[in-house]
């Protein structure tokens, strides 16, 4: 039997914009079934793409094709609402032309029950939403006709994790054809089965979903890379620090890995200490490792003016914490419990209803919004922007680094530094944000919704740059992969002013809280008496290898020496004139410390593993 036809496709598409081409010769189609997921730098036209196939831009050349009466439905970036519409008018336009008339004036069940799944009042008018509301006035709008065909841009901003999860779930049951571009890796690892991986103007296909990405993608452009180092040096150059987030940075999320397991495990530690006793005030650590210490927090708001019965409010009632120098506290909750609230009591910005707050000395903070407010001048280079009193160098966590060079940290090409800033796209606005926030003294950061609208890649970076940091961090965030890779708790904001924390990721909270608290915990499961023989049959060694040991004594001889060689190469990159009197000096110093930095970080790990093997051994042995 032939393929069936697709519902939607694009064959050698090419949109220019007037000048260069955005993109050219592409060709792709989604069917029903598909479950595709299209990535790519901010900038790079995914959003152009996923218009031109929905039909809402013209091809300056190609061809697009629909199956006769399919249904697309289509979910933009930024959707434009007529401010005097209200909220269920805007829904029942998404229905089939037939019906979409009709519920306009009788209402429609199918209007009705997405906006009570979505939570949203359909006689509201779309002026008065905010932006989390606007979203899901948008997502109800392309569910609620059941479409053959649903291309979603970014259908998670600015959504709570409840419904994130209801959207997956949804998602999951389609039936139809699913093409979506978003920067939630959680979501696309569920939801794809195929990625469309648009680069430069080339849209490659990988016919696996988005866990075998990051793979796939390092793979690619190393084979680029080397193909260009076989045609020109200086293109080589170019490709390399072009794609240096997506080959180098990911060769070391291992490591990170461990270090953030590590930390979770002090961190559970503490959590159960507090859990066991009530925390005094008086006994907080000294030396300038407690951040802030909470006692018994509650804040109420007055009942909204026309709330029916005049209820209070409750965010908080009773909760308590202590954070220390190091701890990565994420925050989650539906759009409007109280997140950040929270962050306020806990930095001092606000005064608790009842409770104390006390905060260590000496505390430098960083804040960035969820929307960053924190300007950019469009007329200021990339160089100014970060050296706005002038001169080749900033200071980064205590260390000078040249302006290009930190600049290359943050994925942008030396050619960029004499740049305005009006010439970025918005992915590249946000990673300079980032790094001009990070050149600002700190040993606390407070992020409230920094992944909303980032890239892939450029979360990626911004979870380099956190790992990093030796400060504390408090990160709102409704990105389930972020939180999973980054902080060492998480406080859940449950509502009726409940607020719990849980060591760990997201995945970890998910897993601890019950689906039922009042529901017993369940027992151990009981050791089978019949076992015990065949184990002492099938002994483990108890020491590690000859060769293991003879690896494990030479590797902190080796950790000495890239660590001196990384000192060495971050006081010559220091010298501020070296750029301009020898820059090919500078790129082979520059490419020698990255190269450094991640064979110590290689080394540390080795070491780690084989002395976290040999205690393990040895307790082994203790125990036989």
């Amino acid at each position: 039997m032939p393929p069936a036809p697709p519902l939607a496709s694009l064959r050698a598409a090419r949109i220019t914009f007037g000048g260069a081409p955005l993109f050219d010769d592409v060709t792709l189609s989604v069917g029903r079934g598909d479950r595709a997921c299209l990535v790519g730098r901010n900038g790079s036209g995914k959003s152009t793409l996923l218009k031109a196939l929905a039909g809402e831009i013209e091809l300056d050349g190609g061809e697009r094709f629909v199956q006769p009466g399919a249904r697309i439905a289509y979910l933009p970036q930024n959707p434009v609402f007529v401010a005097d519409e209200t909220v269920a008018r805007y829904v029942a336009r998404g229905l089939p032309a037939p019906d979409a008339a009709e519920a306009q004036t009788a209402g429609d069940y199918r209007v009705d029950a997405v906006l009570e799944r979505l939570g949203l009042d359909g006689t509201r008018r779309l002026g008065t939403l905010s932006g989390g509301e606007g979203r899901r006035a948008a997502l109800a709008r392309a569910l609620v006709g059941e479409p053959d065909l649903l291309l979603l841009d970014e259908p998670t901003n600015h959504l709570d994790l409840p419904t994130i999860e209801w959207l997956e779930e949804t998602l999951n049951g389609f039936a139809g054809g699913l093409l979506l571009i978003s920067h939630d890796r959680a979501l696309l690892r569920h939801l794809s089965r195929r990625v469309l991986w648009l680069d430069r103007g080339t849209l490659r296909e990988l016919n696996e979903g988005f866990e075998a990405f990051d793979a796939w993608a390092s793979a690619v452009l190393e084979a680029e890379e080397e193909a260009a180092r076989r045609l020109d040096r200086k293109i080589a150059a170019e490709t390399h620090w072009l794609h240096r987030g997506i080959t180098a940075r990911r060769k070391r999320n291992e490591g990170r890995l461990r270090r953030l397991q590590a930390l979770r495990r002090q961190r559970a530690e503490r959590i159960k200490a507090a859990g066991r006793a009530k925390l005094e005030l008086g006994a907080a650590e000294t030396g300038g490792q407690l951040v802030i210490e909470a006692q018994d927090l509650g804040k109420s708001y007055p009942a909204a003016e026309g709330e029916p019965g005049g209820r209070e409010r409750v965010i908080l009632r009773g909760f308590s914490t202590r954070i220390l120098r190091g701890d990565r506290i994420g925050i989650i909750g539906p759009n409007g419990a109280g997140k950040t609230t929270l962050v306020k009591l806990l930095t001092g910005a606000m005064p608790p209803d009842e409770g104390a707050v006390r905060l260590g000395t000496n505390l430098k903070t960083v804040y960035l919004d969820q929307h960053r407010r924190a300007e950019l001048d469009d007329r200021a280079t990339l160089w100014e922007t970060l050296a706005p009193a002038g001169g080749d160098s900033v200071m980064v966590h205590g260390r000078q680094r040249h302006v290009v060079a930190y600049l290359r940290d943050f994925l942008f090409d030396e050619r960029q530094a004499l740049m305005p800033v009006a010439s970025l796209s918005g992915g590249e606005r946000a990673r300079l944000l980032l790094a001009k926030l990070f050149t600002a003294p700190s040993n606390l950061i407070v992020l409230d919704e920094p992944t909303n609208d980032l890239d892939i890649e450029a979360l990626d970076l911004l979870q380099e740059v956190l790992d990093e940091y030796d400060g504390t961090l408090l990160l709102v965030s409704h990105d389930r992969d972020f939180l999973d890779r980054l902080v060492t708790s998480v406080i859940a904001i449950e509502g009726d002013g409940k607020a719990v924390e849980y060591a760990g990721g997201y995945t970890d909270y998910r897993r601890q809280r019950p689906a039922d608290p009042a529901a017993p915990a369940a027992k151990p499961a009981a050791k089978d008496p019949a076992r015990p023989s065949s184990a002492r049959r099938n002994r483990q060694p108890t020491r590690l290898s000859y060769k293991e040991q003879r690896e494990l004594d030479g590797l902190p001889a080796r950790i000495e020496a890239l660590a001196r060689e990384i000192a060495e190469l971050e006081g010559r990159l220091a010298d501020p004139s070296l750029y301009g009197r020898d820059p090919d000096a500078f790129d082979r110093s520059a490419r020698r410390l990255e190269a450094a930095r991640a064979e110590l970080e290689a080394a540390e790990l080795r070491w780690l593993e084989l002395e976290e093997k040999r205690e393990a051994l040895a307790r082994l042995a203790d125990a036989g």
